[in-house]
C-alpha cells in the first residue's frame, strides 16, 4: 500500500513494518489520496492471453510431433535390427539343428552298429559253443558208433535169422513187392520227416526277417517323430517371440494413443473455449455469430480485436479523473462506435 511517508525501521528481510502504531495512520492517510498511488510492476504485460496459450499449445504440439517422429524412427530402426538378429538367430538355429540331426544320426548309426556287432559276436560265440558241443558230440558219437558197430555186427549175426522172416513177410503181404521196396518206403518216410524239418526252419527264418523289418520301420518312425518334434519346438519358439514383440508394440502404441487422445482432448477444449469466448463477445455486442467452430483463425482475430478495444477502454477509464466531464463524451462515443464497427 503506498504511503506519503517512508518506512524508517524495517526488519532483516526488509518487508515487515516494525512501527504498527504509525503504520495505521499512514495506511489511513494513503487510502484518502490518489497522488502517490504506485502501479504494480508489468501492468501492461499481456499475461496468459489466448495468443500465448495458442503459441504454447502449438509449441507443445510441434514438440510432441517431433518426439513421435523420433520414436517412430527409433522403432523402425529397432525393428530392422531385431529382424536382422532374428534372421541370424534362425540361420544359426538351422545350422545347429542340422548339426544336431547329423550328430544324432551318427550316434544312432554307431549305436546300431554296436548293437549289430554285439549281436554278431553273441551269435558267433553261441555258434562257437554250439560247434564245440557238436564236436564233442561227434567225438562221443564216433566212439559210440564204433561201439555200436561192434555191437551191430554182433546184433546182425544175432538177427540174421530175422532176414528170413522179412522175406517171408514180403511174400505174404500184398503191399511190399520186395524187401528192398519195404526198405525204400521206410527211407522215404524218413526223408519226408527231414523235409518237414527243413520247411519248419525256413518258416522260422522268414519270421525272423519279418521281425527285423518291423524293428527297422519302428526306428524310421521314431526318427520321423523326432524331426516333427523339433519342427514343433521351432514353431513354438517363433510364436513366443512374435507374441512378445506384439505385446511390446501394443504397450508402445497404447502410450502413443493415450498421448494423442490427451492432446486431442486438450485441443478440443481450447477450441470450445475459443468458440465460447467468441460467442460471448458477439452476444456482448448484440451480434449474431457468423463464424463456425472450425474457423479458429478468424475467431482468434476477432477476439484479439475485441480484447485490444477492451484494453484500450480500460486504460482510458484508468487515466480519467473521478469526475465525469462532458468533454469526454464524444471520445467515448467514438470508442463505442469503433467497438460496434
Amino acid at each position: 500500500m503506498p504511503r506519503i511517508k517512508p518506512t524508517k525501521r524495517i526488519d532483516v528481510l526488509g518487508n515487515l513494518d516494525l512501527r504498527p502504531e504509525e503504520a495505521v495512520g499512514d495506511y489511513v492517510e494513503s487510502r484518502q489520496q490518489q497522488k502517490f498511488f504506485v502501479k504494480p510492476p508489468a501492468a501492461d504485460s499481456a499475461g496468459d492471453s489466448i495468443e500465448l496459450m495458442f503459441i504454447h499449445n502449438t509449441r507443445e504440439h510441434d514438440s510432441m510431433l517431433k518426439l513421435q517422429q523420433d520414436m517412430l524412427e527409433n522403432s523402425k530402426r529397432q525393428s530392422e535390427i531385431n529382424a536382422s538378429r532374428v534372421t541370424r538367430m534362425y540361420k544359426a538355429q538351422e545350422k545347429l539343428r542340422e548339426r544336431f540331426i547329423e550328430v544324432n544320426s551318427f550316434i544312432k548309426d554307431c549305436a546300431e552298429k554296436k548293437r549289430l556287432a554285439e549281436k554278431a559276436i553273441n551269435v558267433e560265440r553261441a555258434l562257437h559253443e554250439e560247434l564245440s558241443e557238436d564236436i564233442e558230440k561227434f567225438k562221443t558219437s564216433i566212439s559210440e558208433l564204433t561201439t555200436f558197430r561192434e555191437a551191430l555186427k554182433a546184433t546182425v549175426e544175432e538177427l540174421q535169422p530175422y532176414e528170413q522172416v522179412l522175406e517171408d513177410v514180403v511174400k505174404i503181404s500184398d503191399i511190399f513187392v520186395s524187401p528192398k521196396d519195404c526198405m525204400d518206403r521206410c527211407d522215404a518216410l524218413m526223408l519226408a520227416q527231414v523235409e518237414i524239418s527243413e520247411l519248419e526252419n525256413q518258416k522260422l527264418q522268414e519270421i525272423e526277417q519279418m521281425r527285423q523289418q518291423m524293428v527297422k520301420f519302428t526306428n524310421e518312425a521314431a526318427l520321423t517323430v523326432l524331426g516333427l518334434k523339433n519342427d514343433l519346438a521351432k514353431l513354438e519358439r517363433s510364436y513366443n517371440e512374435s507374441r512378445a514383440l506384439v505385446h511390446k508394440w501394443e504397450r508402445i502404441l497404447k502410450t502413443a494413443k493415450q498421448t494423442i487422445a490427451a492432446h486431442f482432448m486438450e485441443k478440443e477444449c481450447n477450441l470450445n473455449a475459443v468458440d465460447a469466448l467468441y460467442r460471448l463477445l458477439c452476444k456482448r455486442r448484440n451480434m449474431t455469430p457468423g463464424l463456425r467452430r472450425d474457423d479458429i483463425e478468424q475467431q482468434l482475430n476477432f477476439i484479439k480485436r475485441e480484447m485490444e478495444l477492451l484494453h484500450e477502454i480500460a486504460r482510458e477509464f484508468e487515466t480519467e479523473t473521478a469526475s465525469k466531464s462532458t468533454d469526454r463524451l464524444p471520445r467515448r462515443q467514438s470508442l463505442a462506435n469503433e467497438v460496434y464497427c
